[in-house]
């Protein structure tokens, strides 16, 4: 499961297992929520674990719009994911899940603080979130 903010590009979470049950997608959202409070809407596609009646439970709870869109059809989350796959999971010869979300919050981390983005003017995710706020 990735999330990313639309705005500033920021890899919110990275959520690594074998599955995501729904009850697992809402977790990961309330950790979300803690730290940044609950969006207006969501963006998601129409997988198992997005159309359970858990996340429209939560959805409903804390008004949050759902937008349900194809698998394709967001390009933010797509190139996320595509760079993702590429600069760690296709990169290192994992021996476990725990050593996969090791690598993956290192990578995040340098995704959000270190690395400049052409569509934020050359800002990092936080460096762009910092000066609209």
């Amino acid at each position: 499961l990735n999330v990313i903010d639309d705005f500033n590009r920021e890899a919110l979470a990275i959520e690594v297992d074998t599955s995501l049950p729904a009850q697992r997608v809402v977790r990961v959202l309330e950790q979300i929520a803690d730290w940044h409070g609950y969006p207006a809407r969501i963006r998601i596609d129409n997988g198992p674990e997005f159309i359970s009646t858990t996340l429209m439970r939560w959805s409903q709870d804390h008004n949050v719009i759902i937008d349900f869109i194809q698998p394709a059809q967001n390009a933010y989350i797509e190139r996320f994911n595509r760079t993702y796959r590429e600069e760690v999971l296709d990169f290192y010869l994992f021996h476990s899940l725990l050593e996969v979300r090791d690598i993956t919050q290192r990578w995040m981390n340098s995704y959000n603080q270190e690395r400049p983005h052409d569509a934020l003017t050359g800002m990092t995710p936080a460096a762009f979130r910092l000066a609209a706020s």
